[in-house]
């Protein structure tokens, strides 16, 4: 999607609308492609792939195998709803795509109880949902593009023609996002297993302690030990993650709308509005934060009970909470400095980032700290490192580009 995106706006900035339709109309054919590909794959290795993200139970397995067959049937909505999306998002339409969101995710909600319940279809009945929700946004995007044509960009395959380059384009930005995020859904079932696994144990019995790892010698002198809190860990990375994914939604949508701005004026070779509008993007995005992270400060005590009211996830919860907020500006720095980068055609910086940060970082520091028996607050601090080396990088990659294209010296000379 984000190839798809970045592509669209530096044709459509160089005022190439034929190179910018025929990039929408390959998007088109490369949906048909990948939902083929991912079809085949759900139907012939569905139970692999399942058992190897961690379905080893046979109940289990034969549950997520029957909710994963009806699925199946809606990918090609999920796929072509992200790249009609992409397609919207190049041009700078960015209301339709969010409309038609929003009626898919109430579709969602209001059709998930009538077959989960009402029907009685169980887990069965929440896949069917998803699928109906699928197919409503899908037609919804088919209807606008195609039937009112409300697009700039033209979708006359008649005049489609095969262009390596453009493919280059696409994929050049959108192979490596996709793998950043299948790392980042990777570090996601890591951080898991660390967390539900994390060598501390709740100590009764002797005055002073908490939790933190014991030995045998205070086994042998009669302390108690409780089982390590694994899944109050969990729990508490779980909900946090949640809100973090709310609280980042407008600094995500200014994100989104850099790329199509920042590739117009890219290839309008309009550099000063382009650095204007980096700079204005950046500011945004860390306002937003900086306001984000005084709420959460004050309210953490009252936000976290909405989603648990165990009494050791809580506690894991807010501290959690406390020390990840300390650097949501520096995470809206990093987040817009790669999709700007992928305006400018640039998809390894994202890549390389989402590497450092995720597998080279956070990871093997709380595995260190687990082997160590540190604390779990390590865990959390190991995070915050690790955001503060990917926004350095990703930051240094931004000007890298904006050096070796010229725009900054551009800019000092107007």
């Amino acid at each position: 999607g984000a190839g798809v995106t970045a592509s669209i706006a530096q044709y459509i900035g160089k005022k190439d609308k034929k190179n910018a339709d025929n990039c929408a109309q390959h998007a088109v054919f490369l949906g048909v492609i990948i939902t083929l590909f991912l079809t085949v794959l759900g139907v012939y290795f569905g139970e692999d792939l399942l058992r190897l993200l961690g379905a080893e139970d046979s109940r289990i397995l034969s549950t997520a195998y029957s909710y994963l067959e009806i699925l199946i049937f809606g990918i090609g909505g999920v796929v072509f709803s992200l790249f009609f999306r992409a397609i919207l998002a190049g041009e700078g339409e960015t209301k339709i795509p969010m409309i038609i969101g929003l009626v898919g995710t109430m579709s969602n909600l209001v059709l998930d109880p009538i077959f989960i319940f009402i029907l009685g279809k169980g887990v069965d009945g929440a896949a069917i949902a998803t699928v109906l929700s699928q197919v409503v946004m899908l037609a919804m995007y088919f209807f606008v593009i195609f039937i009112m044509k409300k697009t700039f960009l033209s979708f006359d395959f008649s005049r489609f023609h095969y262009s390596p380059s453009i493919l280059k384009m696409i994929f050049v930005i959108g192979i490596p996002s996709s793998l950043s995020m299948l790392i980042m859904s990777f570090g996601q079932a890591v951080m898991n297993k660390i967390l539900i696994n994390y060598d501390s144990y709740q100590v009764i019995g002797q005055k002073g302690y908490t939790i933190a790892k014991i030995g045998a010698e205070l086994k042998s002198n009669g302390v108690i030990i409780m089982p390590a809190l694994g899944e109050a860990y969990v729990a508490a990375y779980q909900i946090v993650s949640r809100i973090d994914m709310l609280l980042f939604m407008p600094c995500l949508g200014i994100a989104i709308a850099l790329t199509s701005i920042v590739g117009m004026f890219f290839g309008a070779k309009e550099f000063s509005k382009l650095v204007w509008v980096v700079k204005y993007g950046i500011s945004s995005a860390i306002i937003i934060t900086v306001v984000s992270v005084i709420i959460l400060f004050l309210s953490a005590e009252k936000i976290l009970p909405l989603f648990s009211s165990n009494q050791e996830v809580l506690s894991v919860g807010i501290t959690y909470l406390k020390i990840i907020a300390l650097v949501y500006p520096i995470v809206a720095i990093s987040v817009i400095c790669a999709r700007i980068c992928q305006a400018l055609g640039k998809g390894m910086p994202l890549l390389v980032v989402t590497i450092v940060r995720v597998l080279l970082l956070t990871a093997p520091l709380s595995l260190y700290f687990r082997a160590r028996g540190f604390d779990i607050e390590w865990v959390w601090y190991s995070q915050v490192f690790a955001i503060f080396i990917a926004t350095f990088i990703s930051f240094l990659f931004m000007q890298f580009y904006f050096k070796k294209f010229g725009i900054v010296r551009t800019v000092s000379k107007s």
